[in-house]
């Protein structure tokens, strides 16, 4: 079967499509949250519930190569604390699914992020001294931990918008470059593949969006490896810059008609 013609796309269609592909392995090794202009390209070339069943697959094999790349550097208490209330949230957003339209999932998701990032810029502006990973295990830390957590998976399950929500707690949670990158690779890939089976029951994912996907995933590849080759080169003040810039972006784009 032509992939072209699987959802009538042109070749320039398909080129965006490519390129929000290789944006995903990109942001997967360098600049998280950046993805969510792929998130924008492919609801525009393609419709925009299937776009997501489209999407969930080029982000698992960036996820796979993020975790082969930084994998020494994840922060395992954070994960454990976080993993339950993402499960909550990724309940709470498959039933979401099933009643809301294309514009009320856009329109809350969107607020949602420029909210996260609020609240990060004035946390850490407002905090005397830098936050602690391993905080996580106090009373406070368990609390922003479920709440991220309750976020992160209702917006990763509904819009595969996960990655800013996430990016935000990182930051706010003090991670440094490295540990920020290791923890939430396995954190999303985690994540993704657990989302399968509700976007298959969803009918999000088929046999048509696994050919488009079969032909999409090989941008990742070249994405990360130009991820892997920038990140040495941005100071932790910049990649801060650029996650909470990346963030803001999103959640403009989705907001926008």
């Amino acid at each position: 079967m032509d992939t072209m013609n699987l959802w009538h796309i042109t070749g320039w269609e398909f080129a965006a499509l490519a390129c929000a592909a290789l944006l995903v392995g990109f942001s997967k090794t360098a600049v998280s949250g950046a993805n969510t202009v792929s998130l924008a390209i492919f609801a525009a070339v393609l419709p925009a519930r299937a776009s997501t069943g489209v999407l969930l697959p080029v982000l698992i094999a960036g996820d796979v190569l993020a975790v082969l790349t930084y994998r020494r550097h994840a922060h395992w208490p954070t994960l454990w604390r976080l993993f339950p209330a993402v499960a909550a949230g990724v309940v709470a957003g498959t039933v979401f699914l099933m009643w809301a339209d294309d514009g009320i999932v856009r329109t809350s998701i969107g607020a949602i992020l420029l909210l996260m990032a609020a609240v990060t810029v004035w946390r850490r502006r407002a905090a005397g001294a830098e936050p602690d990973p391993d905080a996580v295990v106090t009373r406070g830390g368990r609390v922003k931990a479920r709440s991220y957590g309750v976020l992160g998976g209702f917006t990763t399950m509904v819009a595969n918008a996960g990655g800013p929500v996430m990016s935000m707690y990182l930051l706010s949670a003090g991670f440094r470059k490295l540990g920020f990158l290791g923890t939430s690779a396995f954190f999303f890939l985690i994540v993704n593949v657990s989302k399968v089976p509700f976007s298959v029951g969803l009918g999000l994912i088929d046999g048509r969006s696994l050919l488009l996907d079969a032909a999409l995933v090989a941008f990742v590849v070249p994405g990360a490896f130009i991820g892997k080759w920038a990140v040495n080169r941005i100071n932790q003040r910049l990649f801060e810059q650029l996650v909470i810039a990346a963030t803001v972006v999103g959640g403009v784009q989705l907001l926008l008609p």
